[in-house]
């Protein structure tokens, strides 16, 4: 469990994970040409385009779906001229971002989806016991009514999960139609 008192300090807003998910790469772009909206006082706010090539041929992915290759198989693959494209980029965000599980990962990553289904706004979590990210949710769904924004929990006891958000001690997904 987390505490309810850890100080956010770092903040990562990710974009363009899935290459053809345009509103988070058109977020991000916008964020990286004028950040202003998105400062804040004693945060560190960091927009970034996670799959750049994939964004630039407008497909899911190059080699593999980058959010699935957060796991400590593909974190710790040596670096050799034929590893997929995704489990380097991998490499470089857990680089940049992480350590993945340690205190100087950054505190929060939104990564911004689209989807085709019929959900609309959702965020989506991976842990009930992070008191921090049960706050951020209560805040965030208060801020938009009357507005719906369900929370889709994506619990597993014994799943590490090993996507792109998943580096950051408190990761969150947020997909949009």
């Amino acid at each position: 469990m987390s505490s309810p008192c850890a100080r956010v300090r770092r903040v990562g807003l990710f974009g363009g994970t899935h290459g053809n998910e345009l509103s988070g790469v058109l977020l991000v772009r916008h964020w990286q040409q004028d950040g202003a909206e998105i400062q804040r006082a004693g945060v560190e706010v960091k927009p970034f385009l996670s799959n750049p090539r994939a964004v630039e041929r407008c497909t899911r992915y190059i080699d593999c779906d980058l959010n699935r290759v957060f796991d400590p198989e593909s974190l710790g693959r040596p670096v050799v001229e034929d590893i997929p494209y995704e489990v380097r980029r991998a490499q470089e965000i857990n680089h940049i971002f992480g350590p993945k599980g340690s205190d100087d990962a950054y505190d929060l990553i939104f990564d911004l989806h689209n989807t085709t289904s019929n959900m609309g706004g959702t965020i989506i979590l991976e842990n009930s016991r992070d008191d921090f990210t049960i706050q951020m949710v209560h805040y965030i769904k208060n801020a938009l009514a009357p507005e719906p924004c369900p929370v889709l929990l994506i619990e597993h006891p014994s799943l590490k999960y090993a996507t792109t958000r998943s580096v950051a001690k408190h990761p969150v997904g947020k997909y949009q139609i």
